[in-house]
This record gives structure tokens, C-alpha cells and sequence, in this order.
């Protein structure tokens, strides 16, 4: 199994990081990427893979992060993301994309700004682009009706949407990774959205430490528990786990173009 969103670098694995790592490659997990949140972590998470191959990384500015950063300084944080990624050490651009909740603080077309940027460094530098898109459906709906998805291919990260959208963002071009909800007992909107993503388009994750799976829920989550989100899917798709197990591996490493 490859795990497509961990933030394994956040601090709270800094007790244990080698542990979890370990556990997660006795749980059968054999790739993880680790999604950069923002220019404080570009540096360090570049490096990773030259130590583990099994690790590899994205470069992105999250739009929950955008509030603390100052906008005046957007234009100077993207020309260095534009540098980082010419180093050819990331697999993707992101985390990246538009957050509801947070545009009390960072207006939602700041935010479009900010990922018609991530677009277009996507595109420039050939790489797929992962995408956070919560409470915005809408406004991402209409961007891609003008800002067409990089030819490397656009993953909707931990996809939240109902199932009636589904089918656009397929029409689109879009892959969908799903986390530990599709685990909970009252899950119904990723489930049901879930059953509407084609078996070739589907992707899995743990958006470790957060959205621990049933039964950890409420805990830190980590990618050891990828075999729970996996079987959950395989359960609500009503498939074999092996042909959902199989299919996200086969569909990921597509994706990022991964031996």
C-alpha cells in the first residue's frame, strides 16, 4: 500500500518518527508522500528522499496557513517554491488549494491567487498537483472551468465533496484519494462519494496525524493504519480488498510516475 498524504514531519512525530515509520512498513505500506504545508518546512523535507527512497515529497503552500503568512509576501514565498521544485527532488506540487473556513482570514480570492499559482508551477515543472479543497466546491468548480488541470494529472486529497460533484471533477481529469472518515460509523457522504469515483481514479491516504481511522479515532493517526482505510473502502465499493489494495497502488504509482 502507498499512503498519498502523511505529514509525518509535523512536530508531533518528533518522539517517535522512526517508530511509526517502521510500523508502517510492517503494516505493508511500501511508499508514503509527505505533503509540504508551507515554506518553513520546503528545505528539510527535500532531503528526505535521498535518505529513504520509500519517502517521497511535495512542495505547496496550504491554504490554511495562509493567514499566518503576510499576503504581501505570496509573490516572494511562490519564486521560491519556483526554485525548490527545479531541483527536481519533489514529485509534486502541493499541498495546495482552497479552504471555506479560513477566509475570515485569508479572502477567497487571495486563495484562488495562490492556486492559480500552484497551477501554473504545476504545469511548468510537469508535476501533478494535490489538492485541498474544503467547504469550496464551488469556487474550485468554476476555476476549472478556465484553469485546465497540468497535464501530470490533479489529486483531490482526503475528498470531501458530495457525489453529485464527483462525476465533474471526473469529467475533469481528477484522481480522489479518501482518509480515515470512510472508517467511521456514521460515514455517508464519503461513502457514498466513494462508490462514484471510477476504480482506475481511486488513491488512498492517512492525512497522518490527522483523520485517524475507526478504531483510533480521535487519536493521532499514522500510516501503519492505512490497512483499515483500505478495507473500509473495499467494504463500501462492495470489491475485494486485494482489487481496491491493488488498484490504489497500480493508480499511485501512475500518478507520480513511481517505480
Amino acid at each position: 500500500m502507498i499512503d498519498t498524504h502523511c505529514h509525518l514531519d509535523v512536530e508531533r512525530f518528533d518522539a517517535d518518527r522512526s517508530e511509526v515509520l517502521e510500523r508502517a512498513w510492517g503494516a505493508g505500506v511500501t511508499g508514503i508522500v509527505i505533503p509540504a504545508i508551507g515554506p518553513s518546512a520546503w528545505e528539510a523535507l527535500l532531503d528526505w528522499p535521498a535518505k529513504d527512497a520509500r519517502v517521497q515529497v511535495a512542495l505547496g503552500i496550504h491554504p490554511q496557513l495562509l493567514p499566518s503568512l503576510p499576503p504581501e509576501d505570496d509573490e516572494k514565498h511562490l519564486a521560491t517554491l519556483d526554485t525548490l521544485l527545479s531541483r527536481k527532488k519533489a514529485i509534486a506540487v502541493g499541498e495546495c488549494g482552497l479552504d471555506g473556513p479560513s477566509q475570515d482570514k485569508a479572502p477567497m480570492d487571495r486563495q484562488v491567487a495562490v492556486l492559480k499559482a500552484h497551477f501554473t508551477l504545476a504545469r511548468k515543472h510537469n508535476l501533478p498537483l494535490l489538492v485541498h479543497c474544503l467547504r469550496a466546491h464551488p469556487v474550485l468548480l468554476q476555476l476549472l472551468k478556465t484553469e485546465p488541470i497540468p497535464p501530470a494529472g490533479l489529486l483531490m486529497h482526503s475528498y470531501s465533496g458530495p457525489r453529485e460533484l464527483t462525476g465533474k471533477y471526473v469529467k475533469h481529469g481528477c484522481h480522489f484519494s479518501f482518509a480515515g472518515p470512510v472508517t467511521f460509523e456514521e460515514a455517508r457522504k464519503p461513502l457514498e462519494a466513494l462508490g462514484a469515483v471510477p476504480l482506475d481514479r481511486l488513491m488512498v491516504e492517512t492525512d497522518a496525524p490527522d483523520q485517524a481511522p475507526h478504531p483510533h479515532r480521535g487519536g493521532r493517526s499514522e500510516p501503519a493504519y492505512l490497512p483499515l482505510i483500505v478495507a473500509a473502502m473495499a467494504k463500501a465499493r462492495n470489491e475485494p480488498v486485494e482489487t481496491v489494495r491493488a488498484a490504489t497502488v497500480e493508480n499511485t504509482r501512475r500518478f507520480f510516475r513511481s517505480p
